[in-house]
């Protein structure tokens, strides 16, 4: 990647920390401000994502945590809002809640490397039962694995990322899409763990049926981890599902062959 294409970010990561005598804190969220000092904030959203915070204390108000996310947005909407923001942001959140020490990342966009960031900082890994440590497939796994290889075709700079649906649905929906682009045609790639809840895909269903009603002809297309397995009766109601909706099914393994020619017609 040509080094005048990159851009100097900060970020700080949020802490959730119910006790400061303990010192015990959990990373919930990542602050990034790009270059023209706007902010971009992605904080935990999903209740499985809150599932270990709820363990540890029981008592945590997770709506409140989910609410920062749009709440620190809205205070700092416009160029140089966020920086500012950031800057004077400590001395404002409750005593639960602590930023780490700010610093500095190369990236061609923004939006992706938030992502990135709060995939390896924030959002909680999933591992199979068993002691083995191989990474079992969640859609934070399968988001993973798209983003790289979108890398590789070298269309990472033009897609979106963490795409907010509430323009097409209603003030304060938290969902995101992981993917967007747009060359005439709008399009939506969203991660689906096929040996997961199906909820997800119900969602995603529901999403694209309102995108659709503002956006006809927007393209969706579920990133699954493996290809759908003929007589496994959950992967055949998710992929049914997703058919009905207009909903592409390409899995990890097809994914180079659909990027490439994603970026064909990009260019």
């Amino acid at each position: 990647m040509a080094e005048e294409h990159l851009v100097t970010c900060t970020f700080r990561i949020l802490r959730y920390v119910p006790n400061l005598v303990r010192d015990e804190w959990m990373n919930i969220g990542v602050l990034l401000v790009d270059p023209q000092g706007r902010l971009h904030a992605r904080v935990l959203q999903e209740e499985s994502q809150y599932a270990r915070l709820r363990r540890l204390y029981p008592a945590v108000d997770v709506a409140v945590l989910r609410a920062l996310e749009a709440d620190l947005e809205a205070r700092a909407a416009g160029p140089g809002e966020g920086a500012a923001l950031m800057a004077g942001l400590e001395e404002t959140l409750s005593n639960a809640l602590q930023l780490s020490p700010q610093k500095a990342v190369l990236t061609a966009n923004a939006e992706a490397e938030l992502e990135r960031l709060f995939q390896d900082q924030v959002e909680p890994a999933a591992y199979r039962a068993g002691g083995t440590g191989e990474r079992e497939h969640n859609r934070a796994s399968i988001r993973y694995r798209a983003r790289q290889i979108f890398e590789r075709a070298h269309i990472n700079g033009r897609l979106r990322y963490g795409v907010k649906v509430e323009q097409f649905t209603a003030p304060g929906d938290p969902f995101r899409l992981d993917f967007g682009w747009e060359n005439g045609t709008r399009g939506f790639l969203h991660s689906v763990a096929l040996g997961r809840d199906s909820g997800q895909a119900k969602v995603l269903a529901y999403t694209a049926a309102a995108v659709r009603e503002k956006i006809p002809g927007a393209e969706f297309t579920a990133i699954t981890e493996v290809p759908p397995q003929r007589g496994n009766t959950r992967h055949e109601f998710t992929v049914s599902l997703l058919e009905a909706s207009q909903i592409q099914v390409v899995p990890l393994a097809g994914l180079d062959q659909y990027a490439r020619a994603l970026g064909g017609r990009l260019n």
